[in-house]
């Protein structure tokens, strides 16, 4: 008897020191403890008893769990399972002990009924909600367990003839009105009150259609086109109701490719996103406003063989406080927590076997602080209890939220401490900052962070201060550069027209450069005069191209915060090759194949003309780069503009200069310059196979070498 007594005081006392020997860990938001449904604990935080821990037959022995597919909270935090493998709802209290079961009930006829591969659930104040899926249909039952009602499937002409019903999730608003996803409907998320009269659909998907596919479609005939494939949008797999009445939608059924290329370019819209916001009417409203938009894994390009690739398959959503959501990987078994403005706060979790990791996951919830997640492989639930790290987080946000700015930026100050490389702390910092009127204070934490979008609101309101005060000292500046570019322009009209009556046989250097001005504007007879006339030279034209290099390095490390906020920079060098060999290729391409079609232009006019071409870069890059430094993200497009139309006028340029320098007709110029730039990719393919070959036999006498030593 006393060795039994002093064996469980050993027990007890063990599974204490391992409860302490777990540690939050500084940057970690959650720790993980993870229940069996079964009735074996795995793990027990601080916050159960460690008593629990050895004595949990109160949870439930018989209650093993199969191919689990829901998990709900209420807000008396209890948890409800869709046991779909049982065909029952399990409904636990806040302490993962069994309150009770629903499989079976007596429906509206006094017949019997049961439920049938139950997929959904939802809870309002007094109804529980199941999605009925293996039999098309929607079952209310009341707090109790008690039945209510069924509502079968909607009928509407909206839906497809051969249109199949399968609600596999669910959400309930304030007003009754009911949301519902099935699994097979790809209008959208049906919309129907709550005695499941059909209301409309809401949030249909955006489909993919390739150009290639576009263009086909116009040479089909109405027969063939009824025979092809029709694109319909993809379906939701899971929705989640805000508070207030929004609908955070998750899909995994759009093209990995367009899903990749959404994220890579930080689109701003949800078309091809894995997440959703939308709002009654099913317009989406999300904000995504972080370094990358919410889709989950971003890192997913890794070769390893260990480590899974691709997007990240969405399966599920849920809200969490102040605002906050997580949705949850189902190749990773990872779960991702984002705030409302779309930065990401923390990522957690992994598949495998020990403790914390997930075999299968398959839904999520938040229990007040904690995180619940299903594991439908171990037919468990991993609770993840929320650590000081997530609590300072939470409490940030809160502060935030409350418009408690000073609070709000201790907070992320002490975030900062425990998580310097944390940039959504330094974007709260900033915009605490921005919203108490400290603009320039704030502009600091936004560059920090490289936060675009907050520094442009910030540096509007410094902007708007500086012009105020120097207001007449701004119009001076403008009204002296338009002075100024006037003047410049009208010396240089003088100069040539001087230069062109004089008759003197040889230009000097100043007059060849002066005489750029009149290309740009007159190309089709300045490049005639360029070749017939001598107007320019190859000196000149050496000139034209390193202000232009010397332009682009310019534009490298002069450009605005908006346009370079990481302060990015490639030297001189890299410049010198990015516009000397394009040039050269050009003219070496051109020069080649009009050659073989009878243009009258050397190596050397071609050169020339091309060089003079540049012309338009510096006159309208070198502005752009300077007021570039007095935009924000919003006037960005402008500085753009501006060098789009550099470029553009460079390529017509070009064009003129081919057509004048070897006197061919539209259209023979027009094959040729296309032929000129596929030259230009020949020339580059065959510079590559020749270095390429050229380094192998390098390596290979080298390697002839170094055995010849070896052996002699």
């Amino acid at each position: 008897m006393k060795t039994n007594i002093f064996t469980r005081v050993l027990v007890v006392a063990f599974v204490l020191l391992m409860v302490l020997a777990i540690p939050a860990g500084a940057s970690s938001a959650y720790q993980t403890y993870t229940y069996s449904i079964n009735g074996t604990a795995l793990y027990s935080p601080d916050a159960y008893s460690a008593a629990r821990a050895v004595n949990s037959s109160d949870m439930g022995l018989d209650l093993d769990l199969s191919s689990p597919a829901d998990l709900l909270t209420d807000e008396e935090h209890n948890v409800y399972i869709a046991d779909a493998g049982n065909n029952r709802i399990v409904v636990l209290d806040r302490y993962l002990k069994v309150k009770m079961t629903i499989s079976t009930f007596i429906n509206a006829q006094g017949n019997d009924d049961a439920l049938s591969n139950p997929q959904g659930l939802y809870v309002t104040k007094d109804k529980i909600w199941v999605c009925d899926t293996g039999w098309n249909r929607v079952v209310v039952f009341d707090r109790d367990g008690n039945f209510v009602r069924i509502l079968d499937e909607p009928k509407s002409n909206l839906f497809d003839d051969n249109a199949v019903y399968k609600p596999v999730a669910i959400a309930v608003d304030s007003n009754n009105r009911v949301y519902v996803v099935s699994s097979t409907t790809y209008q959208g998320i049906i919309v129907m009150n709550d005695y499941g009269e059909f209301n409309a659909f809401i949030g249909a998907q955006t489909v993919t259609i390739s150009a290639w596919e576009i263009l086909w479609r116009r040479f089909q005939t109405d027969e063939q086109r009824k025979l092809t494939t029709s694109k319909v949008s993809t379906e939701f797999n899971n929705i989640a109701m805000t508070p207030d009445g929004f609908i955070y939608a998750t899909t995994s059924t759009i093209k990995d490719g367009s899903v990749e290329s959404a994220i890579r370019s930080h689109a701003k819209v949800g078309d091809y996103m894995p997440v959703k916001l939308l709002n009654s009417k099913g317009d989406e409203i999300m904000r995504r406003n972080g370094f990358w938009p919410p889709a989950g894994e971003i890192d997913y390009s890794t070769s390893s063989k260990d480590t899974v690739t691709g997007v990240s398959r969405i399966i599920d959503v849920a809200v969490g406080p102040q605002q906050t959501w997580s949705i949850i990987d189902e190749k990773r078994g990872k779960i991702y927590t984002y705030d409302y403005d779309g930065n990401l706060l923390f990522a957690f979790g992994d598949t495998g076997s020990m403790l914390g990791s997930i075999s299968n996951i398959e839904a999520i919830t938040y229990q007040g602080n904690n995180i619940l997640v299903l594991d439908k492989g171990n037919n468990c639930v991993v609770v993840f209890e929320r650590t000081e790290y997530g609590d300072l987080l939470i409490e940030a946000i809160a502060a935030q939220n409350s418009l408690n700015f000073d609070y709000a930026i201790d907070c992320w100050k002490e975030v900062l401490q425990r998580n310097s490389n944390f940039d959504a702390a330094y974007v709260g910092i900033g915009q605490a900052l921005y919203r108490s009127g400290e603009y320039r204070e704030a502009l600091e934490y936004f560059e920090v962070a490289y936060d675009t979008a907050n520094w442009s609101d910030s540096y509007k309101e410094v902007r708007k201060e500086w012009m105020s005060t120097f207001f007449l000292l701004l119009l001076v500046i403008i009204a002296v550069v338009i002075v100024g570019f006037v003047m410049l322009f009208r010396t240089a009209n003088k100069i040539n027209l001087k230069t062109a009556t004089n008759g003197q046989a040889r230009k000097t250097f100043p007059q060849e450069l002066w005489y750029a001005f009149h290309i740009i504007f007159h190309p089709f007879d300045g490049f005639w005069d360029l070749k017939h006339e001598k107007r320019g030279s190859v000196r000149a034209a050496l000139v034209i191209d390193a202000v232009a290099i010397l332009t682009f390095f310019y534009q490298n490390i002069g450009s605005g915060y908006v346009f370079n906020p990481r302060h990015s920079y490639s030297t001189i060098w890299v410049q010198v090759i990015g516009v000397s060999v394009p040039l050269l290729l050009f003219v070496l391409a051109n020069w080649c194949l009009t050659t073989l079609f009878d243009g009258e232009g050397s190596f050397k006019d071609v050169f020339v003309a091309a060089s003079y071409c540049l012309t338009p870069i510096p006159i309208l890059v070198i502005p752009a780069t300077i007021v570039s430094n007095f935009v924000t993200s919003s006037e960005a497009g402008l500085i753009t503009l501006f060098t789009t139309i550099a470029f553009v006028w460079m390529g017509l340029l070009l064009f003129c200069a081919t057509m004048i320098t070897h006197d061919y007709s539209m259209g023979k110029n027009l094959i040729t310059f296309i032929g000129t730039i596929v030259g230009m990719a020949f020339i580059m393919f065959v510079a590559v196979l020749f270095s390429t070959l050229v380094a192998k036999l390098v390596s290979l006498i080298t390697n002839i070498v170094v055995e010849l030593r070896f052996r002699m």
